[in-house]
């Protein structure tokens, strides 16, 4: 009976101990691509990260801070999303994506009315916060999405860099 015991025992300290390793796993924070595709509402833009070979980019140290547009504002792209993501397009895919990138994490109350960060695609991007915080021309719907190697800001529209679409 006490083999019993002692075996219930060590298996529930296994069980225990085995939880508390679980918990811990899903309370770490996931990356910048991870968090995108647990949201669910940017199958769009993994899908062009997909194609642009970014993925290892942005699941890398960082710190990064990218401004996503939910599928709803790639779907109100001029050009069509499938454009975008075949092959022979993938330069200006990777453009439009980098351009939603700032090196650094940059959280919503970092943000500077009136300022022009340079993006990682090299051209900069105008900061406006006077009704609300905007990015060009985009919403930032939601703000602050903390991810381990950066920051997310969710935003209404996609941004394209002039001359590239």
């Amino acid at each position: 009976m006490n083999l019993f015991k002692t075996i219930a025992a060590a298996l529930f300290a296994v069980g225990v101990a085995g939880g508390s390793a679980l918990a811990a796993s899903h309370s770490e924070k996931k990356d910048i691509v991870d968090t995108a595709v647990e949201a669910g509402s940017f199958s769009t833009l993994v899908a062009a990260v997909q194609a642009a070979d970014l993925v290892e980019t942005l699941k890398g140290e960082g710190p990064f801070t990218v401004f996503a547009p939910t599928d709803e504002a790639f779907a109100e792209l001029g050009m069509t999303v499938d454009e975008l993501l075949k092959p022979e397009n993938k330069d200006k895919l990777t453009a439009v994506l980098t351009y939603h990138v700032i090196a650094g994490e940059v959280m919503s109350g970092d943000l500077v009315d009136d300022s022009t960060p340079a993006t990682v695609q090299g051209s900069n991007v105008t900061i406006d916060l006077d009704s609300g915080p905007m990015v060009n021309d985009a919403n930032v719907v939601t703000a602050d999405v903390d991810a381990s190697n950066g920051v997310i800001h969710v935003i209404d529209k996609v941004l394209v860099p002039e001359g590239v679409l």
